[in-house]
């Protein structure tokens, strides 16, 4: 092992029930580097990490880290051989104080009793958040802080470790710009002056071209190749992905756009937003922008029952309809397809033919009991459709990639065979290659009139996807632009509250 490599993998194997997911992987770290590791959802990323980190056991291969064999039993294994992990999915504990969280499992406690040293713990977190340019407040209960400060609070909580090697899965998924370009303070600081070696997992290529030095890439469990960042374009980098080029993404065929399907008059919520009012055409794709906080998600919530508006209109086909609960909009053809699959989509216990019939079950029961024959029929047509990759539908839906767990979710609602369907970042943390499917999925859905809405934070996505966009800001509608007119600087612009 060279002096300057802080890990070799070599000739790495593991298999699952009927998944080989790594086939004989490679990765080489260098000491004090940002390594980006590629790859499509299923490609091997997070499993040959989880084996890095103890959580997984590899059937063959060897690692070397720090010049020494490396075999770890566990997490905590491997935390104390120098190595940490933020998760793609962090799990804080919410009934305990954000110093607790940072010490959890290596509590400090008062004079050698078995008391807590809240007052030390609070000490020492802040001054790691002081290290780090991170502005919380550690004695505050980690329930009180948004899901982007959580996860900054696992990225200082990564760090206090004193690792060489701290992994990072999809750090920036719950992060806005501002906190993006503190991560980015923080991982240049680690590499620069601490000279700790950062794994970097990222579906987003702009990222991985702004603060990586090189990048390895997986596919199907195979290894690739690797090279120095500056020999990668978008291109290149996309083309060793998924076998494709750039040129075959965000594409949209034309769709027929009939008459107003869906309209929302002066709707309102208390404290998220105010007098929304917006129009749904058939067969239209109708793009939601703005930036977090702006209201996008709270107005598609309202519509879809979850947390009814306060006041305000709803008229499907030109009839006044009332939307109290979920079952009201589903009564009514329209469908929601989450922004957090964890929380609020999969149930991750259940196999995936379950997880795709849940909202319509009653659609599935014959004689009081379910049909299982047409259970297996519709799930495997739609298994089909939108190319899931699984071995059986019989599969836990929690065992499959991001990029099908989204496929699985938009198939449950494909059958209810809604007119209307509500997509909120319907390609988060998901891969290019799974994202070219959806969005092919979202014009084919176009083509056949039925009417999308699609929240998304990602400005390609938006303005390749859509006919017409609404811009949100601070719980208003700030503006609306024609997909001929929309430009990223006209969305920004409406997005801050400027008129254009």
């Amino acid at each position: 092992m060279s002096n300057e490599n802080v890990l070799e993998m070599r000739n790495v194997h593991k298999s699952f029930p009927g998944v080989k997911a790594l086939k004989g992987v490679d990765l080489t770290i260098k000491k004090g580097s940002v390594h980006a590791l590629m790859g499509e959802n299923g490609a091997g990323k997070s499993t040959l990490m989880k084996i890095l980190y103890g959580i997984f056991h590899p059937e063959e291969g060897e690692v070397i880290f720090k010049g020494q064999p490396y075999s770890v039993k566990s997490p905590i294994d491997a935390i104390n051989r120098g190595i940490s992990m933020i998760p793609q999915e962090i799990s804080p504990c919410p009934n305990l104080t954000v110093a607790s969280n940072v010490f959890l499992g290596k509590e400090i406690t008062a004079n050698g009793v078995k008391l807590l040293n809240q007052k030390q713990m609070v000490k020492e977190t802040q001054a790691l958040f002081d290290d780090l340019g991170i502005d919380i407040d550690p004695s505050v209960m980690m329930s009180e802080i948004s899901i982007a400060n959580a996860q900054l609070v696992a990225i200082a909580t990564a760090v206090s470790y004193n690792a060489d090697l701290v992994i990072m899965d999809e750090p920036t998924s719950a992060l806005t710009e501002k906190e993006i370009d503190k991560l980015y303070d923080i991982i240049r600081d680690l590499r620069d002056k601490k000279k700790i070696a950062v794994v970097y997992i990222s579906h987003k290529l702009d990222e991985i071209f702004t603060i990586c030095d090189e990048v390895s890439v997986l596919r199907d469990g195979e290894y690739i190749g690797s090279d120095s960042i500056e020999n990668f374009d978008k291109d290149r980098l996309i083309s060793m992905m998924v076998g494709r080029t750039m040129d075959e993404f965000f594409h949209k065929e034309e769709a027929v756009i009939g008459d107003v399907l869906l309209e929302v008059k002066d709707m309102s919520l208390s404290r998220k937003f105010k007098n929304v009012s917006f129009q749904l055409k058939q067969g239209e794709v109708l793009g939601v922008a703005g930036l977090m906080g702006a209201g996008r998600t709270e107005v598609m919530e309202a519509l879809f029952g979850y947390r009814p508006a306060d006041s305000g209109e709803i008229f499907i086909k030109g009839e006044k309809v009332e939307i109290k609960e979920p079952i009201d909009a589903i009564k009514h053809g329209i469908a929601f397809v989450t922004e957090d699959r964890k929380l609020t989509g999969i149930f991750p216990e259940l196999s995936i033919k379950d997880n795709m019939i849940m909202p319509d079950i009653e659609n599935y029961l014959k004689g009081g009991l379910l049909d299982s024959k047409k259970i297996k029929e519709n799930c495997q047509t739609q298994r089909e459709a939108i190319a899931i990759k699984t071995p059986t539908l019989e599969q836990l839906i929690k065992n499959l990639s991001g990029g099908n767990q989204q496929k699985v979710l938009i198939s449950r609602w494909l059958l209810t065979t809604p007119e209307i369907l509500i997509l909120d970042e319907p390609t988060r943390g998901i891969d290019v290659g799974a994202k070219s499917e959806i969005h092919r999925l979202i014009g084919e859905l176009a083509k056949m009139g039925k009417s999308i809405i699609m929240i998304s934070s990602e400005m390609p996505e938006i303005l390749s996807m859509s006919d017409r966009i609404m811009v949100m800001h601070e719980g208003k509608c700030s503006g609306e632009i024609s997909r001929k007119d929309a430009t990223q600087e006209k969305i920004l612009a409406l997005a801050t509250g400027e008129q254009l």
